[in-house]
């Protein structure tokens, strides 16, 4: 058994003040391996592991006792890793990153569990949706594009990933504004969806902010709200839907859990290595800058953000009788 020592963990240079913390509680957990499987449930190159190889290579330079490793598993919409790590011994050994997508995978019946089926461990960054239009549209505004969605409902095309969070940030959105869309199957995620509003086979989707910072110059994209607390810098002319009328907020929240039975004290050991990585200045200056926030959530605040999220995706869901509630 590899015992998680004081000693490992005060021996890197880098090391920061959280994991210093975290030490403590950490002496009595016992990991049996010296790099734990961290399973991106999507492809490499794709957003949410791109943010997890961040972390990989920030939590490896304080030269951790057990490190850990990014292993990309893509399929059925993040489904296939999930039930990976799911089914995987509660040893420390395995963690899961994941989003929203759990809750919606659950909704459309392609797991049996849902976020609750794990143990969580602590919620990392937060990347809100941006409201999309392309340039084609015949509307400037967040106003004129609900006027016009409650004038044509459901004939609007609007570009999403069948059954996935971009779907669902619309059905979310027609539930809080009385509107409804034609949905559009889009593959290759936002970049699909963003090369379909660029071209104009759909008038509506869900951008980047890549997208939203350049492409809109030309007129190619319009960005008519961004779904979070307040206006991000890098897009300041953008409003919130709050600020709009709208009181509704959507993101891409990304967190680790790890598989259901782990002990409290690995649970605690790894919270801390993570909020450590939180707490880099460097990786907070890396995900700034492709619009994504860093923020910390340990395991019972973490848990407490999932179940409230988790009742508001169902609560939609069985209003529009998506899923398993149709």
């Amino acid at each position: 058994m590899k015992r998680i020592s004081v000693k490992s963990l005060l021996g890197a240079a880098t090391i920061t003040g959280s994991l210093l913390m975290g030490a403590t509680s950490a002496q009595a957990a016992e990991i049996p391996c010296k790099t734990a499987k961290l399973i991106v449930p999507w492809g490499a190159g794709g957003g949410t592991g791109v943010i997890f190889s961040i972390f990989e290579k920030t939590i490896n330079a304080t030269n951790p006792d057990v490190k850990i490793k990014v292993i990309a598993i893509p399929g059925q919409g993040g489904a296939k890793g999930a039930k990976e790590a799911h089914g995987a011994k509660p040893d420390g050994c395995t963690l899961l990153a994941l989003h929203q997508h759990i809750i919606v995978n659950y909704i459309n019946g392609v797991t049996d569990f849902n976020w609750d089926g794990f143990e969580t461990v602590s919620l990392l960054t937060d990347t809100p949706e941006i409201i999309g239009a392309s340039g084609k549209a015949p509307y400037n505004s967040l106003e004129g594009m609900l006027a016009a969605a409650k004038a044509k409902p459901g004939m609007i095309p609007t570009g999403v990933s069948m059954g996935a969070t971009s779907h669902f940030l619309w059905i979310l959105l027609g539930h809080k504004t009385g509107t409804d869309y034609k949905y559009v199957p889009f593959q290759g995620g936002t970049a699909g969806r963003i090369t379909g509003l660029l071209n104009g086979t759909i008038e509506l989707g869900g951008i980047n902010m890549a997208a939203a910072r350049t492409q809109r110059k030309d007129g190619g994209l319009k960005a008519f709200a961004i779904a979070s607390d307040k206006r991000d810098p890098l897009i300041p002319d953008v409003p919130t839907l709050k600020e709009l009328g709208v009181d509704k907020t959507y993101s891409l929240t990304r967190g680790v859990v790890v598989p259901k039975g782990t002990s409290p004290e690995i649970v605690e050991y790894w919270a801390s290595v993570f909020k450590g990585a939180t707490e880099n200045k460097d990786f907070q200056a890396q995900q700034a800058a492709k619009g994504t926030a860093v923020i910390y959530k340990g395991p019972k605040e973490y848990a407490t953000w999932f179940k409230d999220t988790s009742d508001n995706f169902l609560d939609a869901a069985k209003q529009v009788k998506v899923g398993r509630f149709q």
